[in-house]
C-alpha cells in the first residue's frame, strides 16, 4: 500500500513518569552497565599503582562483611518492621571512601564491592546521592532508616558535597545506620570552589560528614579516564536528517529537539530520569546546543548519568558534547561534574555510530 505515513517515533518529551516508593527501594541495586563488573574485571593501569591497591583493599574489606553472629535471624521486611533486635556494630572501620577522578574506575570498584559482599541482594543498596536523598523524600527520614538499617551495606556513588542541606540530611541518615551496624562505602564529588589540578576529594568529604569521619578510610585511586584509554576519538555530531532516519529505522529509540528535552527536563524531577529512558534502545537528538545556564546542566548531568548507567547509546546532530558547557562552568564549582557527563556522553556517542553506519 503507498502512501503510508511512517510509524512515528517515540519522545522523551511525552514521558511524565510516576515513580512509587516501593520502586525507588527496590532500584537500589548497581545499575545495568554494572550488572556484571566483578574485581576481576577492572584492569588496573599499569602506571598507576593506586587502582591495584584499590582492589586489594576492598576484597578485603568485603571479605570482612560476612554476617554478624547473631544477625542471620529476625530479618526485617520489605521497609524495616518486623526486626526484633537491631545487630551489634562490629568494631573498626566501617566505611571506605573512593577518592579519584572521573574515569579512574570508581562506580565499577563500589559495583564490584556490592555484588563481593557476602550477604543477599536484599540487605545490600546502591544507588548515588540523589537516589539515597529522593528516597528520604518519598519515605520520610525514619521510614528509611528502618528500611536500611537491616542491611549489611550501602553503597553511595556520586556524594554530593556541593549541596550543604542534603549532605546534613543524608550525614544524619548514615550516623543512624553505622549505630545499626550497617557497613557505607561512598565516592564524592569535589566541593565548589575547591578545585586545583590534581587535587582530590577526601579531605572536603570526611570533614563534610564530621563525626563520620573515623567511620571512613579514604583509598586514592590516581589515573586517566578509562573511556577513552586507548579508544578512537568520538564520531563528529551527524546531520540532522541522518540522525532522524537512524531513529526511525532503530527499534525502541527516541528522537528529540535537543532545546525541548531541555525543557522538558526542568518538568520532570530528577529521581525520575531513570524511569524516563525505560525501554529505550537509543536515544537520537537534533540541535544540540550549549546549555543556557546552569540549572539546566546539572539537570542534563544526571540525565546523562542515567543514560550511561543503563548504556543507552545516545546520536546527536549539532554541537559536539564537549561544547556543551560553557568555559565559565568548566572552571567553576561544578567543574567536575560537566567533565562526567562529557564523559559519559562521548562514550555513548561512540556506541552509537552503529546505528548510522549499520546498513
Amino acid at each position: 500500500m503507498s502512501g503510508t505515513a511512517a510509524p512515528a517515533v517515540p519522545s522523551l518529551c511525552a514521558r511524565e513518569p510516576r515513580v512509587p516508593a516501593d520502586r525507588l527501594v527496590a532500584e537500589m541495586v548497581p545499575p545495568p552497565r554494572f550488572d556484571s563488573v566483578r574485581f576481576g574485571t577492572y584492569i588496573p593501569d599499569p602506571n598507576q599503582p593506586s587502582q591495584r591497591e584499590a582492589v586489594r583493599v576492598l576484597e578485603d574489606f568485603a571479605t570482612g562483611l560476612g554476617e554478624v553472629p547473631g544477625t542471620a535471624t529476625g530479618r526485617r521486611g520489605f521497609f524495616g518492621f518486623g526486626r526484633s533486635r537491631a545487630p551489634k556494630p562490629p568494631t573498626g572501620p566501617r566505611g571506605v571512601y573512593l577518592d579519584g577522578g572521573y574515569g579512574v574506575g570508581k562506580t565499577h570498584l563500589l559495583a564490584s564491592l556490592w555484588h563481593a559482599t557476602p550477604a543477599e541482594p536484599s540487605r545490600k543498596a546502591f544507588g548515588t546521592f540523589v537516589e539515597l536523598t529522593n528516597l528520604v523524600g518519598a519515605l520520610g527520614f525514619q521510614q528509611t532508616v528502618q528500611t536500611l538499617s537491616g542491611h549489611r551495606l550501602l553503597c553511595i556513588d556520586e556524594f554530593e558535597l556541593d549541596d550543604p542541606g542534603d549532605t546534613v540530611l543524608v550525614s544524619s541518615l548514615l550516623a543512624r545506620l553505622v549505630e545499626a551496624g550497617v557497613a557505607l562505602a561512598a565516592t564524592s564529588n569535589t566541593l565548589p570552589g575547591k578545585l586545583g589540578e590534581g587535587r582530590f576529594a577526601s579531605v572536603d568529604f570526611l570533614r563534610e560528614i564530621q563525626g563520620l569521619s573515623a567511620h571512613f578510610r579514604a583509598l586514592r585511586i590516581d589515573g586517566e579516564d578509562y573511556r577513552h584509554r586507548g579508544l578512537p576519538e568520538a564520531p563528529a555530531p551527524y546531520s540532522d536528517e541522518q540522525v532522524t532516519r537512524a531513529a526511525r529505522a532503530t527499534d525502541g529509540a527516541s528522537l528529540d529537539d535537543f532545546p525541548a528535552l531541555l525543557d522538558h527536563l526542568a518538568r520532570v524531577h530528577p529521581s525520575r530520569y531513570g524511569a524516563l529512558t525505560d525501554g529505550l534502545a537509543a536515544v537520537c537528538l537534533t540541535g544540540v546546543r550549549p546549555v543556557p545556564d546552569q540549572s539546566t546542566a546539572l539537570r542534563l548531568v544526571v540525565l546523562a548519568d542515567r543514560l550511561y548507567d543503563r548504556e543507552v547509546p545516545v546520536l546527536a546532530s549539532g554541537q559536539p558534547f564537549a561544547r556543551l558547557f560553557s568555559e565559565e562552568m568548566l572552571k567553576g564549582g561544578y567543574r567536575k561534574k560537566y567533565f562526567r557527563a562529557i564523559s559519559r556522553l562521548t562514550a555513548l556517542a561512540r556506541d552509537a555510530a552503529r546505528l548510522v553506519d549499520a546498513p
